[in-house]
């Protein structure tokens, strides 16, 4: 059966609230951890008189880490249990963390940062297997846009909390390891509930999964792109189109309101609808008419901001809707792989967005922003009416 022919497979429909609060409140407590590590390591850094280049070489290892690891996840899981395997990782991440208090030479961050994001990422992946296996198709985007609003939170708190604790002493690190303890409490709670890794017959190969659903893993890409690419050097355009530092930060806080406001929304509204890719399609083709949008709302702040918090808020639920059409096709262990392979094309796309928005800017000067966001948009809304399509055809 095509996993995309609309038809999904039958599931239960009870909801396993116990297991989705553990794993929402386990993976939302390490997001705090993320954001108040993330900052506090390169920091550090930089008050040890290390440059920039090598600042941004040693945090560009984590994102090779976590492509390296999407893949393991799943046979991880097989092997252990879900709940075990999420266990072991939160240990990982804990361990590797505060070896960067302990480490006196730079070159042991090299490997500790592979470890804390290999860990990560597994936790990552396991996490929204669990939240996605035990929400039922009905709920399943309500479920998720409770995931993606607490999350978003949880990485919200972390810079504030880094705010108030600085980057002196073992405090930042110990708190920051105190948070990602906390987070085993949740999956110790509901280790009875978690989903078991049973498969029908020989797992495939882990690249299969990116193919096998790709308007989901392509959904995910285009958000990756979008998402680093478009934090990461939306400050520069901001100051060329004339705003101040302060004034381009609080639209950046903009796109991050509407991340968390509209995702439960938008979570509801895709479980009404048979078919999510055509949410799907509606997410990207406002995606790109945002971005179309921004040169002609860039020279009045108040309507830049209420475009941004639409604009990204919608282009946020490309991860959400995404994540919940992956779920709608597959089960056990390959819906575990397909997540995996979910996260593998955000790693992706976190790899192509900075680079096609710098060249974009580059060679087309301040538009050029908009423009190359509109390029994954305009892809992404391609391959969805040609899946769709096909589908009317067959």
């Amino acid at each position: 059966m095509n996993p995309e022919s609309g038809v999904s497979r039958q599931v239960r429909e009870d909801t396993h609230w116990l297991a989705i609060i553990a794993a929402i409140s386990s993976i939302s407590v390490v997001g705090v951890a993320i954001g108040l590590g993330m900052p506090l390591l390169s920091v550090i850094l930089e008050s040890r008189g290390h440059t920039t280049t090598m600042i941004g070489l040693n945090t560009a290892v984590a994102g090779l880490a976590s492509l390296a690891a999407a893949p393991l996840a799943a046979p991880l899981a097989a092997r252990l249990g879900v709940a075990p395997s999420i266990l072991a990782m939160i240990v990982l991440g804990a361990v590797s963390f505060t070896g960067f208090y302990a480490a006196p030479s730079f070159w042991m961050w090299f490997p500790l940062r592979v470890g804390l994001h290999v860990a990560l990422t597994i936790l990552f992946i396991l996490s929204e297997f669990w939240i996605t296996s035990s929400a039922p198709p009905s709920r399943r985007g309500f479920v998720l846009g409770i995931y993606a609003t607490v999350l978003s939170l949880g990485f919200a708190g972390g810079p504030w909390l880094f705010s108030r604790i600085g980057s002196d002493g073992f405090l930042p690190f110990g708190v920051t390891c105190g948070l990602v303890a906390l987070a085993a409490l949740p999956v110790i709670a509901a280790w009875r509930d978690s989903p078991p890794m049973h498969s029908e017959g020989p797992r495939p190969g882990f690249q299969r999964y990116i193919w096998l659903v790709p308007t989901a893993t392509a959904a995910v890409l285009v958000f990756g792109a979008v998402e680093t690419g478009g934090f990461a050097l939306f400050p520069v355009y901001g100051e060329r189109i004339g705003y101040s530092e302060t004034d381009t930060a609080l639209l950046l806080t903009m796109i991050g309101l509407g991340n968390v406001i509209l995702q439960i929304p938008l979570g509801m509204l895709s479980d009404q609808i048979r078919d999510r890719r055509h949410l799907l399609l509606a997410c990207a083709t406002i995606g790109l008419i945002g971005t179309l949008l921004m040169p002609l709302a860039a020279s009045n702040w108040h309507l830049l901001a209420g475009l941004l918090f639409l604009w990204g808020g919608v282009v946020a639920a490309l991860y959400t809707v995404g994540l919940a059409h992956l779920g709608s096709q597959l089960t056990g262990a390959e819906l575990a792989a397909a997540n995996a392979a979910f996260v593998f094309c955000y790693g992706i796309g976190m790899v192509l967005g900075p680079q096609a928005i710098g060249i974009g800017m580059d060679i087309a000067g301040v538009n050029g922003f908009g423009w190359s966001l509109s390029l994954f948009f305009g892809a992404y809304i391609l391959l969805l009416a040609g899946r769709l399509a096909a589908r009317a055809r067959g």
